[in-house]
């Protein structure tokens, strides 16, 4: 099929008159998980009075779908389940017919489904401004994934990206330098800020209040480092018998297996009775702020929103140094960095943390007020928002008036 002939091109409509941006966001699925909660976060935060934000996605998995239909929000589904198929091929014309039936401004397309999936039609349909996101560094791609995503990102007139450790990545890739803007992750602040009733939050998770409670909140993915946190466990319980281990998160569909081999391997390493598995939760602020230490041991990471949003509640907060972890957290001033893949490093540095609850209440305060001064949700939506407007203008789309009232605001 001639996605080039499939249908008209087109020029955004926002230049010539007083119209909001439209924006369309190009999306895999809907399932829980860091990227999707960060394009739902600015989808909510964007200036309704700038911008008419629609979707589109390949599969409409996932309880985040639910939100959009009742805020109202255009859905296109496309329904892909393979890209070697006519029917891939298709649903990419339809794609394109539609932004040009929408009138759609800005296409940003998120991952890589979104990416290899979007970025051509919206290309061809003569989308102003063109956007791919690129997350992580993307360790479950196969080599020719890596290239087909490569190949799309040049129909893009910007690739974005959450970390400098992704830039470099993509850099060394062979991705243009000066095509890659990074703008970081952000919290929504109030949400992690408060008291709360520990007690109660505790004693609803079977917990004790009265021990020390270590806590990882992840999707139970492989990547995560949940094997190495449940043998760190084992070092941190000779020496604080009392502690419990509390695990927050689910698996995704396709990783279901992988709850079997935590399970076993929690019987096989003698927690059965200290470690709780607490599945998803919608109170994660409370608990990260009841906690006395959040860990990430994660073995592949880009910028991790879970990370962030510990900072925010004022956890302390044990890290592995893998991607952009080291640009939230400094070692020895708003948290602890240890290598990755190591189990004693990682139970050394929660007893650190559990022996020195004063040296844990001033890395804890200091996590927030990082995160308050650098990756709030306020300064990623105006960054972002900027770069829209910024591209849009490029292009020659926005109005100069516009684009001095926005610079303004």
């Amino acid at each position: 099929m001639n996605l080039a002939r499939a249908f008209p091109r087109r020029r955004s409509s926002y230049g010539n008159g007083s119209a909001r941006i439209r924006l369309l966001n190009v999306v895999p699925t809907f399932l829980t998980g860091g990227t999707e909660n960060q394009f739902m976060t600015l989808g909510r935060s964007l200036d309704a009075r700038r911008f008419d934000l629609e979707f589109a996605c390949l599969r409409k998995w996932g309880s985040l779908a639910d939100e959009l239909v009742a805020r109202q929000v255009p859905l296109l589904e496309c329904d892909i389940t393979t890209f070697q198929s006519v029917r891939a091929l298709r649903q990419q014309a339809r794609l394109a017919r539609h932004i040009v039936a929408r009138r759609i401004d800005v296409v940003h397309a998120y991952s890589f489904y979104g990416n290899v999936f979007g970025l051509l039609p919206a290309r061809l349909a003569g989308t102003p401004v063109v956007i791919a996101s690129i997350r992580d560094r993307a360790p479950y791609l196969t080599p020719t994934q890596k290239r087909a995503q490569r190949v799309a990102c040049r129909f893009a007139d910007c690739v974005l990206v959450n970390a400098h450790a992704v830039k470099d990545w993509l850099v060394a890739q062979g991705y243009s330098a000066s095509k890659i803007v990074i703008i970081p992750n952000g919290v929504d602040i109030d949400r992690f800020g408060g008291a709360h009733d520990t007690a109660r939050i505790l004693s609803e998770l079977g917990l004790p209040t009265d021990a020390p409670v270590v806590a990882v909140v992840s999707r139970l993915s492989r990547l995560k480092g949940l094997e190495q946190f449940l043998k760190a466990a084992v070092h941190v319980r000779r020496r604080f018998p009392a502690a419990r281990f509390l695990i927050v998160g689910d698996t995704n569909p396709s990783e279901r297996a992988y709850w079997t081999v935590l399970t076993d391997l929690t019987r096989q390493l003698g927690l059965g009775d200290r470690v709780v598995w607490a599945g998803m939760r919608t109170d994660v602020p409370a608990i990260l702020a009841s906690v006395t230490v959040a860990v990430m041991p994660s073995l592949n990471e880009a910028l991790s929103n879970v990370l962030l949003e510990s900072m925010a509640a004022g956890a302390p907060v044990v890290a592995t140094r893998v991607g952009g972890t080291p640009e939230a957290v400094d070692d020895g001033v708003n948290g602890r960095l240890v290598p990755p893949g190591e189990p004693v490093a990682l139970a050394n540095a929660i007893c650190e943390l559990l022996a020195n609850p004063e040296l844990a209440a001033r890395l804890g305060f200091a996590a927030r007020q990082s995160v308050v001064e650098r990756f709030s949700i306020a300064r990623m939506v105006a960054a972002t928002e900027q770069l829209y407007m910024s591209l849009l203008e490029r292009r020659g789309a926005v109005r100069a008036s516009a684009s001095t009232e926005f610079a303004c605001k």
